[in-house]
C-alpha cells in the first residue's frame, strides 16, 4: 500500500494531471447556489453596487471569481450589471481548467489570482477544496497524521503532527477523545489570507460549507467532515481523481487569518441572512396575478421556488458567508460589520 498525506493526495486527485477539476464539469456532480438559479448572481450584483459606491465609483472595478468553474457566475453578473457600472467592470475568472470556447469575451481568464485588486473577490465553494491534512488523536493524546492510499482510500496513522499544524489544531479544533479526527485548516487560512491580502481596496467574500469553534468543541464533527461527491451523490472520498473531495471550512479561523492579512471590517453570517440583506425573498406572487397575467404568475412562482432553495436553512441557506473589507465598508442593510 502506497500512502500519502491527505493534503498531497487531495492536491493530486483534484488538481494534478488528470485530476477531477481538470477533467470534470463540477455541476455534473453536485448542485451549488450558482447552478441552482440566476438569483445568486442578481444578489451579488447588489454587493457589487455597494462595493462600487464604497470605493467612490472608480474608473475600473475588478470582480474576481476564484475557482470560477465554467465562468457562469461572472457571465450572469456581466448581464445583470447596471448600465452605469458595466463599462467600468473588469471581470476575472481564476480557474485551472482551460478557458471555455463559448465564454463571453469580456471575461478574463487566468490560473493565478491577481496580486492587486480594487473591487470584489469572490471565493464561492473554493476553500472547501483547498487540500488539507487530516489528524487523529490517539491514546496518550498524541496527534497523528492520517495517511491514505490514493488508489483505495484505505487509511493508516502516520507521524505525530508537529509545528504549525499542531498549533492550529490546538488553537482552533482541540481534540481530546481517542479516535476523534479533524481537518487541519491552516492551508485554507493561508489561501484566504492571500485573497484578502490581494485587495488594495475592496471586499473579499468566501461562501462555503463551514463550522465554528463552539460546534467543533461540542463534538459536532468527531470524525471530521471529509467526504466525496460523484454524479450527484455523496461517496467515500477516494483520492483517485474520480470524485470531488471536500471538507468543511473552519470559518472563524479564516476570519482571523483575513484580519491578520489586513481586513479592516468583517462580517460572518449564514447565506440566508446575507441574501435577505441583499434583497432576496421567497414570497409567492399574489394569487390575483394568476388571473390577470398567468405567465407572470408562473414566472413568479418559479422565482419564489428558486429563492426558497437558496434561503433554506437546512440546505443552501446554511452556507456561511465571510465578508472582509479593506479600506472601505460597503453599506448593506442587515450586515453588521466588526
Amino acid at each position: 500500500m502506497t500512502t500519502h498525506s491527505w493534503s498531497d493526495a487531495m492536491a493530486a486527485a483534484l488538481y494534478g494531471a488528470g485530476g477531477f477539476y481538470r477533467t470534470s464539469a463540477p455541476k455534473a456532480h453536485f448542485r451549488t447556489s450558482i447552478s441552482a438559479s440566476t438569483l445568486l448572481a442578481a444578489s451579488i450584483v447588489q454587493l457589487v453596487v455597494a462595493v462600487d459606491q464604497a470605493l467612490g465609483s472608480p474608473s475600473r472595478l475588478d470582480i474576481v471569481d476564484v475557482g470560477a468553474s465554467d465562468g457562469s457566475l461572472l457571465v450572469e453578473l456581466v448581464k445583470l450589471l447596471p448600465s452605469n457600472l458595466a463599462p467600468r467592470v473588469n471581470p476575472v475568472a481564476v480557474e485551472i481548467r482551460p478557458r471555455p470556447r463559448e465564454l463571453l469575451a469580456e471575461v478574463n481568464w487566468t490560473e493565478v489570482p491577481p496580486s492587486a485588486v480594487n473591487g470584489l473577490v469572490i471565493a464561492h465553494e473554493y476553500l472547501d477544496n483547498v487540500p488539507c491534512d487530516v489528524v487523529e488523536v490517539t491514546e496518550g493524546s498524541y496527534l497523528e497524521q492520517v495517511l491514505v492510499d490514493p488508489a483505495t482510500g484505505d487509511e493508516s496513522l502516520g507521524p505525530e503532527l508537529t509545528g504549525e499544524q499542531a498549533a492550529w489544531v490546538k488553537r482552533w479544533w482541540p481534540l481530546t477523545e481517542p479516535g476523534d479526527r479533524a481537518e487541519v485548516g491552516s492551508t485554507r487560512d493561508k489561501a484566504w489570507a492571500q485573497l484578502v491580502g490581494s485587495l488594495n481596496r475592496g471586499l473579499a467574500v468566501a461562501v462555503d460549507y463551514g463550522h465554528m469553534q463552539d460546534e467543533r468543541i461540542a463534538g459536532a464533527y468527531p470524525a471530521g467532515s471529509l467526504t466525496g461527491y460523484r454524479g450527484g451523490r455523496q461517496v467515500t472520498p477516494i483520492p483517485d481523481g474520480s470524485c470531488d473531495i471536500t471538507a468543511h471550512v473552519a470559518m472563524d479561523a479564516c476570519q482571523h487569518a483575513g484580519a491578520e492579512a489586513g481586513a479592516t471590517s468583517s462580517a460572518l453570517v449564514r447565506q440566508a441572512a446575507a441574501l435577505h440583506a441583499l434583497g432576496l425573498d421567497a414570497r409567492r406572487p399574489p394569487i390575483d396575478l394568476a388571473h390577470s397575467d398567468p405567465p407572470a404568475y408562473v414566472d413568479g412562482l418559479l422565482r419564489a421556488s428558486h429563492a426558497a432553495e437558496l434561503l433554506d436553512p437546512t440546505s443552501l441557506g446554511s452556507f456561511w458567508w465571510l465578508l472582509q473589507a479593506k479600506g472601505c465598508r460597503p453599506e448593506i442593510d442587515g450586515i453588521d460589520w466588526s
